[in-house]
């Protein structure tokens, strides 16, 4: 699983629409000069999520971006959906076969359950964390995702399907 930049940047844009202007707009420039990016970058990133259908576009004088939904309700995996591919795919058995068409090790490999498994935990987490819950101080986010840790990993015991 790797973050690509466009992915982090979005998240950080988002997030700071979330903490200044819940209901409100920021403009290409103070998200860019808040954030220390480009505003072409920006622009970017805006025009991306505005095709996602997570920010709008306001025009007038106090125009800019706003989200489209309350923060609670924008997932931190919609959001990296949005801005880029799935972070984990279950097609790793086609596009790691090697020179073969298919996976070699066929129905019985242990590998596949390691990252069927990993997978889910980190849908479940993303999935699990809005916008909102980012906007939480860290130690009070650090302890809201412990403790729901405990209940995902008990449900382990039986992978997913």
């Amino acid at each position: 699983m790797k973050i690509t930049a466009l992915e982090e940047y979005g998240l950080r844009c988002l997030l700071r629409m979330a903490i200044e202007s819940p209901d409100g707009t920021l403009t290409v420039s103070q998200i860019a000069e808040k954030e220390g990016l480009t505003v072409p970058y920006v622009g970017k990133l805006m025009s991306v999520l505005r095709q996602s259908g997570l920010v709008e576009s306001v025009r007038g004088r106090s125009g800019g971006y706003a989200l489209t939904r309350p923060a609670g309700q924008i997932t931190v995996e919609e959001i990296l959906t949005a801005l880029g591919e799935p972070l984990f795919t279950t097609d790793y058995c086609v596009s790691h076969a090697g020179s073969r068409e298919g996976c070699t090790h066929g129905d019985g490999c242990s590998i596949r359950s390691v990252w069927l498994v990993l997978g889910d935990l980190i849908h479940r987490v993303l999935r699990n964390t809005s916008l909102a819950d980012l906007c939480l101080p860290e130690r009070e986010l650090s302890r809201q995702l412990e403790s729901s840790r405990a209940a995902m990993l008990s449900g382990l015991s039986t992978p997913p399907e």
